[in-house]
């Protein structure tokens, strides 16, 4: 449980920028003896005497030699990031000096934390809860425009506030129902069944929009693999060397160049494309390029997207329809392509290929291109992007919640049933429960320890 965990008494320190050399490097230090242990490093001042949430200058000295000149800055308890004393030093960016530095505060009695130890210690002390301290996790290792705006989102609470909202009044039904169990014999109601129907009705609503959003959220927090496949010299290689802007790939007009799949991020309106060319897809007698179309299949049908792209000069409607359905079977997201109409107008390309399911480009030309991204994009978003609604983008959470919609189910029907006070309250009781684990306020110290282990060192 929240607050009961222990063996969280000692103090830790940690380099908090990343290594290497740099102009600046940062370490952390959180504890009862983080300031008395900077004290004995830092003679110019006497840091408990000093007011929190300041900056001091001076060398940095362990036994009268002098390590480094450093700028400390004081964040005393409970005013800090972990709610412990803080003391962090920015000295110079040398790996020497920082391991040196941090030597001479581990001999002092401090001792090296663990990966994400900063942030569990915030969140044992209540400035955050699990959830906005997964969030700062999801913050540092956001890549773009929506998964940075996401873990703000998430950071600030909003995640948490729904929740939070949700526990709330199922708890106080929660306990008239309990009290009712005490006046089992008088027969008497204290919770309002049609109130409390209501409030099953709005937080099923509520969740089921959550568990929905974790689509859209797994897009913005991992980003989106697609695999461009096809007939060899459809012009695979091409078509990803434009989406990239760059000669990535080997183009040739040999059929069957690209013997391996070649793999390459874009970022296309703040998503994320993994972008998979992967070897022709035909018969062939080469061992080597037999393997190449087995890995083919296989990034396809692991891809969440797939885009088929194809010669609208040399393959037939009839070659294109039948190829569409082998990629169909796998259900997956898919974009038919015709290429290279440059060569075959596009007029006449929609002429031979009827209806309007495919999308025609020129990889070579540059034609099209972004109405490619476009249709990509609308692919896995379908729709605007907002950020400012919480959006599920951790797989714990998307778990939870599912139990929390099991339970929300079984209340209901149990209320349906005329179930009796005693039997109710377990199923309110379940919900509770899975409501809590999200949150950290239900948890135990393996867990934690699981999910902190996932942050870097320093944080």
């Amino acid at each position: 449980m929240l607050g009961k965990l222990t063996g969280w008494d000692d103090t830790i320190v940690a380099l908090a920028t990343p290594h290497g050399i740099g102009a600046i490097g940062v370490i952390r230090i959180s504890g009862s003896k983080a300031i008395n242990i900077i004290n004995q490093l830092f003679p110019s001042k006497d840091l408990s005497k000093q007011n929190s949430h300041t900056i001091h200058v001076g060398f940095l000295k362990d036994n009268g030699k002098v390590l480094d000149e450093a700028v400390i800055s004081l964040f005393k308890n409970p005013k800090s990031y972990t709610g412990e004393d803080v003391v962090e030093i920015s000295c110079h960016g040398s790996p020497y000096i920082q391991e040196q530095v941090i030597n001479a505060i581990v001999k002092k009695g401090a001792r090296l934390a663990k990966p994400g130890e900063f942030t569990q210690r915030a969140f044992l002390k209540g400035k955050l809860d699990l959830t906005q301290a997964e969030a700062v996790a999801d913050l540092i290792a956001s890549n773009t425009e929506a998964s940075r705006n996401t873990a703000l989102h998430n950071i600030r609470g909003g995640f948490s506030n729904v929740l939070k909202e949700l526990r709330d009044q199922i708890i106080s039904f929660s306990a008239l129902i309990e009290l009712e169990l005490d006046f089992s014999q008088e027969d008497v109601e204290f919770a309002d069944r049609t109130k409390f129907y209501e409030l099953i009705h709005k937080a099923k609503t509520t969740v089921v929009e959550l568990i929905n959003s974790f689509q859209l959220g797994n897009v913005i927090k991992n980003g989106v693999s697609v695999a461009i496949v096809g007939k060899p010299n459809a012009g695979k290689s091409t078509l990803l060397n434009t989406l990239l802007n760059e000669n990535r790939a080997i183009v040739s007009d040999i059929a069957g160049t690209t013997r391996d799949t070649i793999e390459e991020i874009i970022n296309i309106n703040g998503v994320l494309f993994r972008l998979i060319d992967t070897a022709g897809i035909r018969e062939s007698k080469d061992v080597i390029e037999v393997i190449g179309v087995e890995k083919s299949m296989e990034k396809m049908k692991a891809a969440d997207l797939v885009l088929y792209l194809f010669d609208v000069n040399e393959e037939s409607q009839a070659e294109v329809e039948a190829a569409l359905l082998q990629v169909q079977s796998t259900n997956k997201n898919f974009i038919a392509v015709g290429n290279k109409t440059d060569v075959l107008s596009n007029e006449m390309a929609q002429q031979k290929f009827s209806g309007d399911a495919v999308l025609f480009i020129s990889a070579g030309k540059n034609e099209h291109i972004d109405l490619l991204k476009e249709r990509m994009v609308d692919k896995v978003i379908q729709g605007t992007v907002n950020t400012e609604n919480t959006i599920i983008t951790n797989a714990r959470h998307y778990q939870s919640l599912q139990e929390v919609n099991q339970s929300l189910d079984e209340i209901k029907n149990g209320l349906d049933n005329h179930i009796p006070g005693d039997l109710l309250s377990l199923d309110i009781r379940r919900c509770l429960h899975y409501l809590g684990e999200i949150t950290g306020e239900i948890t135990n110290e393996d867990r934690l320890d699981y999910i902190f282990s996932k942050f870097c060192i320093g944080k």
